[in-house]
């Protein structure tokens, strides 16, 4: 199971949502590349880096501090946040970025996400992250009537690299994990799963490594890692285990 270390970008500052709210942003570091060495340096082979203010614009608005972190860390980058047009998608890719993720799009413009999957296999990610299982879009702020799992299946035959699955009401609110949810959904999917919010504890790693047999295949840690509630070398250790 691969460990993605969150860096969540807002007015190129280094922040933890609550719960996807804007207004209740806690700022960790002015400089998000001081994170991405860091996490790199306790041997994080992956980066998850989110471009909030975009996913709320429909477009980059934290395109240097992205740049810098590519510059800064040797980690493979996973990028959100408003890439929403094939122009966006290829640019991110041609600067360095190893896997684009697709959120919004993926509901209201699927053949976009289809089509992406298919010219770049294995670096296009989709973001389906829910509220109360109804997926949520635009910077989280709408919630569409499609569930997750119907969202997910619909791209099953796309070839997509992963399906991250984010538990809006968990996230940053470290109250753990919804193991029971994202498990269910691996299930039910070919395509990969990671697993995103609320991650708390080495436990709540422990819990998602229990169920890598039924395709969980990665988890993103954010505020646990800032708060020092994980170490972030004992959890990659963890994850990386055999099962």
């Amino acid at each position: 199971m691969i460990l993605y270390p969150a860096i969540d970008l807002k007015e190129g500052r280094c922040v933890r949502l609550l719960r996807g709210e804007m207004s209740a942003a806690t700022i960790f570091n002015d400089d998000p590349t001081v994170e991405a060495r860091r996490f790199a340096e306790a041997g994080a082979a992956w980066l998850h880096v989110v471009d909030l203010d975009g996913a709320f614009a429909g477009e980059a608005r934290n395109g240097a501090a992205v740049a810098a972190i590519l510059a800064a860390s040797p980690a493979q980058v996973q990028l959100g946040g408003g890439i929403r047009t094939r122009a966006a998608i290829e640019a991110w890719l041609g600067r360095g970025v190893a896997r684009v993720v697709l959120g919004t799009v993926a509901l209201t413009d699927p053949a976009l996400v289809k089509a992406a999957c298919r010219v770049w296999p294995g670096r296009i990610a989709l973001g389906i992250d829910a509220r109360e299982g109804r997926v949520a879009v635009e910077g989280w702020a709408r919630t569409s009537d499609i569930s997750a799992i119907d969202l997910a299946l619909a791209f099953e035959d796309a070839g997509a690299a992963a399906v991250i699955h984010t538990d809006i009401e968990r996230d940053g609110a470290l109250q753990g994990v919804n193991v029971a949810a994202t498990a269910s959904l691996a299930r039910r999917l070919k395509t990969p799963v990671i697993a995103s919010g609320g991650i708390a504890s080495l436990a709540d790693i422990e819990a998602l490594k229990a169920h890598e047999s039924d395709g969980i295949a990665g988890a993103i840690v954010g505020r646990a890692l800032y708060d020092g509630r994980i170490d972030l070398a004992r959890a990659l250790a963890l994850a990386a285990a055999p099962c």
